[in-house]
């Protein structure tokens, strides 16, 4: 009987399932989206919350701490650009999209992305922009325009039947 046992194996020593999911961490940090199997999804997804929230400190032992879980490409892009899109949340920086099951093993495979993508970000600053822009444009009187009366065409001219008579 297991008791205190925490986490996923997936059938591997510890050294290689430290790999993989340092591997599948720096991807998601580098791409901001992955696709894998459910499984896998669910083992990274508390690690790299803990991470965003270290990242977001930003001093020396968050750095320490992210540069144990994350290659060195990836701790960079963590502090300069994810760390900072999450200020505002306390939690739940990834979500878990299912694909389908995969044709070869049957496994249920699943995109992890982050919540708040840089081009959703970017968008909702954009559309601050022009909802300024539209209110000014809203706020300036409007002109009466003037419009032609419309000239009546000639009535079309109906079409005589002619009439068949039998006998």
């Amino acid at each position: 009987m297991k008791k205190h046992i925490f986490g996923r194996k997936f059938k591997r020593d510890i050294n290689e399932r430290k790999a993989l999911f340092k591997g599948l961490m720096s991807s998601l940090v580098i791409h901001e989206k992955i696709e894998t199997t459910e499984q896998k999804a669910k083992a990274i997804k508390g690690e790299i919350d803990k991470l965003v929230t270290n990242a977001k400190k930003e001093n020396a032992l968050a750095r320490k701490l992210l540069s144990d879980k994350l290659s060195p490409q990836a701790l960079e892009k963590m502090i300069k650009d994810i760390a900072p899109r999450f200020n505002k949340r306390q939690g739940g920086y990834t979500k878990i999209a299912r694909l389908g099951k995969r044709f070869g093993d049957d496994a249920t495979m699943v995109l992890i992305e982050w919540v708040e993508s840089r081009s959703v970000v970017e968008k909702t600053e954009e559309t601050k922009d022009i909802k300024k822009q539209n209110k000014k444009l809203i706020e300036k009187p409007k002109k009466e325009i003037k419009t032609k009366a419309k000239v009546k065409s000639k009535p079309k001219s109906k079409a005589k039947r002619s009439v068949r008579k039998n006998g």
